[in-house]
């Protein structure tokens, strides 16, 4: 029995993720922000708020190593196929995994309609240690299923 505002064991570390995308090679992100689902909302004349019965789209971002050339070279093709003369599969359909200490799986997210929207490269500093360089990868969803 589990009493009340105790942790229970075997909890998800937010270290121990993936984030598959079944048509590119593994990739490492190293971070990745939060999802953020939000349900679009309608403010009433009395200033109470209703739900407006949609959910809005998802927008997070992750961190990959920039001396991962394959990966990162999936990546920018991904990217470049929203550009331009769209590519009709540039939407993806995506699964980040999230694993519980001992390496089962803890929850699942399904990303529906997932595409990058932008990419930044690190910034550089003659006076920097030398710390990996990382690119943020900038990402929408249509639509999450928690599975």
């Amino acid at each position: 029995m589990v009493m009340k505002g105790t942790i229970q064991e075997n909890h998800i570390p937010v270290n121990n993720y993936e984030l598959i995308i079944p048509t590119l090679p593994t990739i490492v992100f190293t971070e990745i922000s939060g999802l953020e689902e939000e349900t679009q909302s309608v403010d009433m004349p009395d200033r109470t708020k209703v739900s407006g019965g949609n959910s809005t789209p998802v927008e997070f971002t992750a961190m990959s190593n920039e001396h991962h050339t394959t990966e990162l070279a999936a990546l920018e093709t991904w990217r470049i196929q929203a550009i331009g003369n769209v590519n009709p599969t540039y939407k993806k359909v995506g699964t980040l995994i999230k694993r519980r200490i001992d390496g089962t799986v803890g929850t699942t997210r399904t990303l529906l309609g997932l595409w990058i929207t932008k990419r930044k490269d690190a910034d550089l500093d003659m006076n920097n240690e030398g710390e990996s360089a990382l690119v943020e990868w900038t990402f929408s969803v249509d639509k999450i299923l928690s599975i």
